[in-house]
C-alpha cells in the first residue's frame, strides 16, 4: 500500500488554517479566577470611582481661597471644627469661610472643602485654631469623586487579558465576576512501545515519558487546561479509542509521536478513522518538526507532534500555542517576547526550509543587544532545551547567518 508522504507547506500557510477556528464559548468566573483570562464583553462602570472626594495627605481640609496669600511670616488662621478619619462620612461637616477640619489620608472631604493643606505646613495656634503657612490651589492633595472612573465610563474593553491591576479596579467598582472566554482543554497522548511512565524505572530498550510532562506545562503556561491521557502503545485500535474519548471533552488533541511515515506511525491513520475529521496539514518546511500533522473536527484541532522532545516543543511554540491563544480570545499569535540579538558566531542553514535554532542569550555591555549563541543538539536530546533561552528563526531563503548579524529570538517564557 502506498504511504501518505509529506506535502510540505510553509509556516505562514500552516498558520493561515487557524482563521477557520473560532474562539470558545463564554463563561462567567469570579475575580479570584480571572487573572490572564480574556473578556468577552466591555466592562462599563455602574458607579463613580472613587465614590467620594478624598484626601491624599494627612492635614487639614480647607476652602482653598482661605489660604491664598498666606506665608511663613503671615499665616492664615483657620477655626478647626472637627476631625475626619478614614471611614468617617465627611458630609457631616460643611465648611464656612475661615473654617477647617483635620483630615487623614483617605478621609472624605467635607462639604465646600476643595483642597487639603499638608500637616507639615501647619501649626496649632490655640485649642480651636490652626495656623496655615503655605497656600493651596483648588484640588491640591485631593482625589475627586469619579476622577478614576465616572459612572457609565468604559473600564475594560472586550478582548483584554485581565491583569492583577485590572482585577483590582473591578473589585473597587463592586464587580466580583466577569464574562470571559472558556479556557481550551487540551488532551495530551504520548505514543510509543518504548515509553514508560516517568515514575517507573525503564527496563532495557525503554525510556521514560518526557513529552507528557513538558506539553502539559506548556499548555498551562499558554492559558489552557492540560488533560493528560497517559501513554499508548503503537496500536491503532487503542489510539483510536483514547482519541475518541479525548475529543468528546477537549478542544485540542495533541498526539506526541507517530506523525512520520514509518511502519508503526499511526497518528494520521487515527485521524482519518475519526468521524468528520479533515486533515489540513501533513508536513511543514521547518526544522525541527517537519512531520507535523494538523486536522480538525468541527471547531476541535488535532495535532500530530514529533516524538522527539525538542521537536515537539518547537512545534508547540510555533503552532499549538498560537491556536490555543486564539481559542482563548487572544488572537493567533505566539505572544512571546521577541528579543533583538547579535549572533555570536556563524549559524549555518539550508535554503528551502525555515530553521528554528535553539540559542542561549548572553547580555552585552553598553546597551547593545545581547549575543545569541546557538545550542546545538539532536532533536532527541534534552540538554539543548535546558540550556536554551529561545528560538532564533532563519528564513527558508537564507543560507545561514554570519557572525555579528542582527536577528530576532522568540524568548521562552
Amino acid at each position: 500500500m502506498m504511504k501518505d508522504f509529506f506535502k510540505l507547506i510553509t509556516s505562514t500557510e500552516f498558520l493561515a488554517h487557524f482563521s477557520t477556528f473560532s474562539t470558545l464559548d463564554e463563561q462567567t468566573v469570579p475575580l479570584h479566577a480571572a487573572r490572564n483570562r480574556v473578556l468577552t464583553r466591555d466592562i462599563i462602570s455602574q458607579e463613580a470611582l472613587p465614590p467620594f472626594s478624598r484626601s491624599t495627605m494627612d492635614g487639614f481640609a480647607v476652602r482653598a481661597r482661605d489660604t491664598f496669600g498666606c506665608s511663613d511670616s503671615e499665616p492664615a488662621l483657620l477655626q478647626v471644627t472637627g476631625e475626619i478619619a478614614m471611614g468617617i462620612p465627611g458630609w457631616e461637616y460643611s465648611l464656612q469661610p475661615g473654617q477647617t477640619v483635620r483630615i487623614w489620608t483617605g478621609g472624605e472631604l467635607p462639604a465646600k472643602a476643595d483642597a487639603v493643606v499638608m500637616v507639615e505646613y501647619t501649626q496649632p495656634y490655640d485649642e480651636e485654631t490652626v495656623a496655615v503657612y503655605r497656600p493651596v490651589a483648588p484640588g491640591e492633595h485631593v482625589i475627586q469623586a469619579g476622577e478614576d472612573y465616572r459612572q457609565g465610563a468604559m473600564v475594560l474593553e472586550r478582548g483584554r487579558m485581565l491583569r492583577p491591576q485590572d482585577l483590582g479596579v473591578l473589585a473597587g467598582l463592586g464587580i466580583v465576576s466577569v464574562p470571559v472566554y472558556r479556557k481550551p482543554r487540551v488532551a495530551i497522548v504520548s505514543t510509543g512501545d518504548e515509553i514508560v511512565p516517568a515514575e517507573q524505572k525503564p527496563p532495557p530498550g525503554k525510556i521514560r515519558d518526557i513529552n507528557s510532562t513538558t506539553l502539559a506545562a506548556l499548555v498551562e503556561e499558554a492559558g489552557g487546561v492540560p488533560v493528560t491521557c497517559g501513554i499508548r502503545n503503537d496500536d491503532l485500535e487503542a489510539l483510536l479509542a483514547v482519541c475518541t474519548a479525548a475529543l468528546a471533552e477537549c478542544d485540542i488533541l495533541l498526539i506526541s509521536g507517530g506523525s512520520s511515515v514509518g511502519r508503526r506511525d499511526y497518528t494520521l491513520q487515527v485521524f482519518k478513522a475519526l468521524p468528520e475529521v479533515e486533515t489540513l496539514v501533513h508536513g511543514v518546511a521547518i526544522r525541527p518538526g517537519k512531520p507535523t500533522i494538523l486536522a480538525r473536527q468541527g471547531n476541535k484541532a488535532l495535532f500530530g507532534l514529533p516524538g522527539h522532545a525538542a521537536s515537539a516543543m518547537v512545534i508547540f511554540t510555533l503552532f499549538v500555542r498560537p491556536l490555543l491563544r486564539a481559542m482563548a480570545g487572544l488572537g493567533a499569535s505566539h505572544g512571546l517576547q521577541v528579543v533583538k540579538v547579535i549572533t555570536a558566531q556563524q549559524i549555518p542553514s539550508t535554503i528551502g526550509r525555515e530553521d528554528y535554532v535553539r540559542v542561549r542569550l548572553i547580555p552585552s555591555e553598553n546597551n547593545t543587544p545581547p549575543q545569541a549563541i546557538p545550542v546545538y543538539g539532536k532533536s532527541g536530546l534534552l540538554n539543548s532545551l535546558v540550556q536554551a533561552d529561545g528560538l532564533l528563526p532563519i528564513g527558508r531563503d537564507i543560507e545561514g547567518l554570519d557572525q555579528g548579524s542582527e536577528a530576532h529570538v522568540l524568548a521562552f517564557p
